[in-house]
């Protein structure tokens, strides 16, 4: 390590050779020679702050600073004003409350709902034990409560993303600077992301999808890493058999390495087939894993690590596999429905498709309100240009290299797999709800964009002007997440349309009325029945507590439907629902 003796904007290292400096670059940066912004001087070089701070590893005072940082962004952005928005309760999620209070009172925790055209129940099941414990301070349930844990998977997402990015850009023989880099950016854009955050404070199942397939992955390419170690470590106790502490560390890295991670990975990896029906194309993204983990450390340690890998995710699986055994029908849902497949032209409208999901990210997205500022791209203008340079920047690379580019070969694929669920349906295109398994790789990719035009920025501009661009760059992301989501979504009309705010205040009014009134709801939108009563009316029922029987005559609710007015007696409380 040299010494640096601060001079205005530059650095001096010490005396090194021509050579050395030059291999140095190399190493750091990639290049074969120094570029812009470098000037050789005799045997010294002399580079720029920022340069300087980009050759080197991060100290462990940074990691954590940027991790904590990163890491409360994302549980501000996603936690702030969490009862105000979004602000209302859309009925699909209320009848993830309605469920869950049911599970609460009855004590019937099923492992899958079928109402609402059925919902795998371990997220159900989650916000029941968040319900119960809120319920403790409050005598009705509120939606921010349902919310809460779609919140804190978000949030962990975001972490999950920062070290599956840095381990895939170590794969990718990248330093650990740039490792490092490329992980915190790939989480900061997911942490700020519209997209993401808006998801993350919706009790919506799907939001778990991201989560269990980030970590699921992370840890089975990890897992690969030391099962290399135990490998290594067993040829030097052989080469060495009297050597017992050698043993002793064989026998740990063996338990640990080749049995704890990938075991671990599968139950990870296999908790998100219980979360939402896109997650099923995934596996064959764990193909390539496996086929990458083979080259590795060899196919005969590879195929025990996925032995392993796979009796986790068995684990996981098991009982919504038992359930699909018992239910067959409630395996496909809507899917066979909403094919593409069962359209007259199903070629010419999957062209179409693949054309709308692929121009989402740039151009026209989601025109739901509940997902997305109707018809605004799913990126913000400059994450979109970050994506689409990372993603010439991995062709590239992939086209020049003669061994196979793990790093952007895994992230490709996973894009592909992850869109397979949304070109093949024909309902709402472009889908961001649908799309949601998209957003890791979409960022890592923009992450390792980030990078390569923030090297060219240093190599370029003076210190300061880097600086000063960088902090510009982030300050508007950020302000970015904040604004578009609390301010222009936040408060747009069709929001508070599309989460059904009127209904929130029919409940509240309702809750705020004598037991004895009898209350009596007309539903006249139409949707999905739920037991005899349209979906429309969960968001009153979970909010009021009256999706039971049992409890609708303990409150002194009724709900009617139209045509039947006339079982309306004078003197009640009548509301309608729409």
């Amino acid at each position: 390590m040299h010494d640096f003796h601060h001079m205005g904007s530059l650095y001096h290292p010490a005396p090194i050779p021509r050579e050395a400096g030059r291999a140095a670059f190399v190493r750091n940066f990639g290049g074969p020679r120094p570029v812009a912004g470098w000037e050789e001087n005799g045997t010294r070089m002399r580079y720029t702050e920022c340069e300087a701070m980009i050759a080197h590893a991060p100290s462990r005072k940074l990691f954590f600073t940027a991790i904590f940082t990163v890491l409360a962004l994302a549980l501000f952005l996603r936690f702030f004003a969490l009862p105000s928005y979004p602000p209302g309760l859309y009925p699909d999620e209320a009848m993830n409350g309605s469920n869950a209070l049911e599970a609460i009172h009855g004590g019937e925790w099923k492992v899958f709902y079928p109402e609402n055209n059925g919902r795998e129940g371990l997220f159900i099941n989650i916000q029941a034990l968040f319900l119960k414990f809120f319920l403790n301070f409050s005598e009705y349930p509120e939606p921010w409560m349902l919310r809460v844990p779609s919140a804190l998977f978000g949030a962990f997402t975001v972490f999950g993303v920062f070290f599956l990015a840095r381990e895939l850009s170590r794969k990718n023989g990248k330093s650990e600077k740039d490792a490092f880099s490329i992980g915190i950016l790939s989480a900061f854009f997911v942490a700020t992301s519209f997209w993401h955050i808006n998801f993350s404070r919706i009790g919506f199942r799907a939001i778990m999808a991201p989560f269990f397939l980030t970590w699921g992955a992370y840890l089975l390419i990890l897992s690969a890493d030391k099962i290399k170690k135990s490998q290594i470590t067993n040829h030097k106790s052989q080469t060495n058999s009297n050597n017992t502490n050698s043993k002793r560390r064989n026998f740990w890295n063996l338990g640990f390495g080749i049995c704890g991670l990938p075991i671990l990975a599968g139950l990870v990896y296999g908790l998100g087939l219980h979360s939402y029906i896109a997650y099923r194309a995934t596996p064959l993204l764990m193909v390539l894993v496996f086929w990458w983990i083979a080259t590795r450390i060899g196919w005969k340690s590879a195929g025990k690590a996925f032995l392993l890998f796979g009796l986790g995710a068995a684990l996981s699986a098991l009982p919504l596999a038992f359930y699909f055994a018992e239910n067959p029908a409630d395996f496909f849902g809507r899917t066979t429905q909403l094919s593409v497949f069962s359209s007259e032209s199903p070629i010419r409208d999957l062209g179409i498709n693949i054309g709308k999901t692929a121009q989402m990210f740039f151009f026209v997205g989601d025109g739901n309100a509940r997902h997305n500022l109707p018809g605004a791209p799913q990126l913000f203008p400059p994450i979109a240009f970050l994506f689409l340079y990372g993603t010439v920047h991995g062709v590239a690379l992939m086209c020049s290299r003669h061994k196979v580019d793990f790093m952007f070969t895994f992230l490709f694929a996973w894009l592909i797999v992850a869109s397979l669920p949304v070109v093949i349906s024909n309902e709402g295109l472009p889908h961001a709800l649908r799309a949601i398994l998209m957003i890791p790789a979409v960022y890592i990719i923009a992450g390792a964009g980030a990078l390569q035009i923030g090297k060219l920025v240093t190599r370029r501009a003076h210190w300061k002007v880097a600086r000063a661009f960088f902090a510009f760059f982030f300050l508007l992301v950020i302000f970015n997440a904040y604004y578009s989501y609390f301010i222009l979504w936040g408060e747009e009309r069709n929001t508070t349309n599309a989460f059904s705010r009127d209904s929130v205040i029919v409940a509240k009014t309702m809750n705020a009325m004598p037991e004895g009134v009898p209350k009596y709801v007309l539903v006249e939108g139409g949707g999905v029945d739920v037991r005899g009563v349209p979906m429309p009316a969960q968001t009153v029922m979970f909010l009021t507590d009256s999706f039971t029987e049992n409890e609708r005559r303990e409150k002194n609710i009724h709900y009617v439907l139209p045509g039947n007015e006339w079982q309306i007696p004078e003197g009640s409380a009548k509301f309608t629902i729409r």
